[in-house]
C-alpha cells in the first residue's frame, strides 16, 4: 500500500495535501479536551498551594489554642548557687533561696586484692548470692555467681550488666593492688547501699552495712540529702534537682551559699504569647494573599471573546470562597462568652479593608498584663468547642481532613481529569480509525488514477503511431 507521502505520485490530484488537511481537521476535535485538561491540572496545582497555606494557619491556630504550652514567665535573676527553669504554670514572684547542703551519692570501696582476676570467694561453694539493698529502690539488686566468677572484675561486670541503681568500677593502686568501687546511681540518704553475700570469704572484700562492724568495704563518700530553704521554709530532697518548690519552678543546685541567700526572680513574659499571636496573623494574611491570587479576576474590554490570561486558576470556585468567608466570620464572632474579652479587636488585632490582620503589640501586651486569664479564656476557651483559636483550629482540622472540603475538591478534579483522559483516548482512537480509512480510500484512488494515466498514455502513443 502506498504511503501518505506517496499519494501524489503519478497524479495531479494533491491527495497527500488533502489527507494532511483532513488529519488536521480531525485532530482539532482533541483541542477542547486538552484545553480542559490544562485547566483542571492548573486547578489541582492551585489547590495544592491553597492547602499548604491552610496547613500553616492550622499549625498556628493549634499552637495558639494550646495557651498552656506558651510560657508566660521568665527567670530575670542571675544566680550562682542554682539554676532555674520554668514550667508554663510558674507564677511571677521573688524567692529567697539558701542552699546549706548538696545531695551526694554514696560510694563504697572494697578491701584490696592482689589481682583483679583472682577469684576471692569460698571455692567450696558452687554458687553464691550478692545482694545490694537500697531503701529508695523498689527492689534490691541480686547477683548469683558461680565459684569461678568471684574476682573483682567478675563482680564489676555482673553489677554493670544489671544496668540498675548501682555502678561498679575497678581502681588500680599499683601492679599488685586493686579495689572495687561501688557508686549509687541516685543521690540521697534513701539510696545508701547495704551489700551482703552468703559467701563468708567474699564478704571480707565486699560486705557493707552502715554502722556495722567487720565490713569488707569502706565508705568513701557518704550519702547526703540536699538541704535548702526557700523564703525561710526548710526543704530536704534526695536530689539536687528540686522540681516542686516553688510550684512550676525546677531548681538545679550547684553549690552551697550558707549565709548568702540568693534571690530568684520570676517575672512576667509576654513575648512568647505575642509571638504566637503574630505567627497566626502572618499565616492568616499569607493565606488571604494566596486565595486572592488563585481567585483573581481581571476585567476585559467590552466585546472581548476571551478572558484575561492572568485570571486565577480557581476563579469562581465556590469551595475556596466558602473557606475564606468562614475564616473571616470567626474574626468578628464572639468566641468566648462570660469573660471581659470576646473579640479580637479587644486584644489589639484588627482587620483592614483588604481582609488582612494587623497586631497592636502594645495593646496586646497591656491585655496580657492586666487580663491574662481573660485573654487565655478568649483564645483557648474550654479547649474543645469554645475559644477563638480552638474554634478556628477545629474548623481547619475539619476542612483539611480526609473527608473535608479540600479533599473533596481535589478528588472532584482528579475524577474529572480521569474522565477527560478517557475522552481523549476515545476521540484519539476514533481519529486514528478515520484517518486509516481515508488512507485506504486515497491509496485506492491513487492506484486507480495511476492505472488510468497509464492507459491514457498507451492510447495516445498508439494513436500517434497510426497517424504516422
Amino acid at each position: 500500500m502506498a504511503s501518505v507521502s506517496n499519494l501524489n505520485a503519478g497524479n495531479s490530484l494533491g491527495l497527500s495535501d488533502l489527507y494532511d488537511q483532513l488529519e488536521t481537521a480531525e485532530k482539532a476535535n482533541l483541542t477542547p479536551i486538552t484545553n480542559q485538561q490544562t485547566s483542571y491540572k492548573a486547578k489541582l496545582t492551585a489547590w495544592g498551594v491553597v492547602q499548604t497555606a491552610l496547613a500553616k494557619v492550622q499549625t498556628a491556630a493549634a499552637a495558639l489554642k494550646n495557651t498552656s504550652a506558651i510560657a508566660s514567665t521568665k527567670v530575670s535573676s542571675t544566680n550562682t548557687a542554682f539554676s532555674a527553669t520554668l514550667a508554663n504554670s510558674a507564677a511571677a514572684g521573688n524567692y529567697s533561696v539558701e542552699v546549706s547542703q548538696l545531695a551526694k551519692a554514696q560510694s563504697l570501696l572494697s578491701a584490696s586484692a592482689t589481682s583483679k582476676d583472682t577469684d576471692l570467694g569460698d571455692s567450696s561453694l558452687a554458687s553464691r548470692t550478692i545482694t545490694i539493698t537500697q531503701a529508695g529502690q523498689d527492689k534490691p539488686m541480686t547477683l548469683t555467681l558461680s565459684k569461678d566468677q568471684t574476682s573483682l572484675a567478675d563482680i564489676r561486670d555482673a553489677i554493670n550488666k544489671q544496668q540498675g541503681s548501682v555502678t561498679a568500677s575497678l581502681i588500680k593502686s599499683d601492679d599488685s593492688t586493686y579495689y572495687l568501687s561501688l557508686t549509687s546511681r541516685d543521690t540521697g540518704v534513701a539510696n545508701e547501699m547495704t551489700v551482703t553475700t552468703d559467701d563468708s570469704e567474699l564478704a571480707k572484700y565486699i560486705g557493707f552495712t552502715k554502722g556495722g562492724s567487720g565490713n569488707g568495704m569502706t565508705e568513701q563518700v557518704t550519702a547526703a540529702d540536699a538541704k535548702l530553704s526557700i523564703n525561710g521554709v526548710a526543704i530536704t530532697r534526695s536530689s539536687n534537682t528540686i522540681t516542686d518548690a516553688p510550684e512550676g519552678v525546677t531548681l538545679s543546685l550547684t553549690k552551697t551559699n550558707v549565709g548568702s541567700p540568693e534571690t530568684l526572680s520570676v517575672s512576667k513574659d509576654n513575648a512568647p504569647m505575642i509571638a504566637a499571636v503574630q505567627a497566626y496573623v502572618d499565616a492568616y494574611n499569607s493565606l488571604q494573599t494566596t486565595i486572592n491570587n488563585q481567585t483573581k479576576y481581571t476585567a476585559v474590554d467590552q466585546g472581548s471573546t476571551s478572558q484575561d490570561s492572568s485570571n486565577g486558576d480557581l476563579l469562581g470556585d465556590g469551595t475556596i470562597r466558602n473557606i475564606q468567608t468562614s475564616l473571616r466570620s470567626k474574626l468578628t464572632t464572639s468566641a468566648q462568652s462570660g469573660g471581659s474579652i470576646s473579640l479580637l479587636s479587644q486584644i489589639g488585632i484588627t482587620q483592614d479593608v483588604n481582609g488582612k490582620l494587623t497586631v497592636d503589640s502594645t495593646k496586646l501586651g497591656k491585655a496580657l498584663d492586666e487580663k491574662s486569664a481573660d485573654v487565655v479564656a478568649f483564645l483557648s476557651g474550654d479547649g474543645k468547642t469554645t475559644g477563638f483559636a480552638t474554634q478556628t483550629s477545629n474548623y481547619l482540622d475539619q476542612i483539611l481532613g480526609s473527608n473535608g472540603s479540600v479533599q473533596n475538591a481535589t478528588d472532584g478534579i482528579n475524577k474529572t481529569l480521569k474522565k477527560l483522559s478517557a475522552d481523549y483516548d476515545r476521540v484519539n482512537a476514533s481519529i486514528t480509525a478515520t484517518m486509516a480509512r481515508y488512507k485506504t480510500q486515497f491509496t485506492n484512488l491513487n492506484t486507480l488514477v495511476s492505472s488510468m494515466t497509464q492507459t491514457q498514455n498507451y492510447l495516445t502513443q498508439q494513436f500517434a503511431n497510426l497517424s504516422s
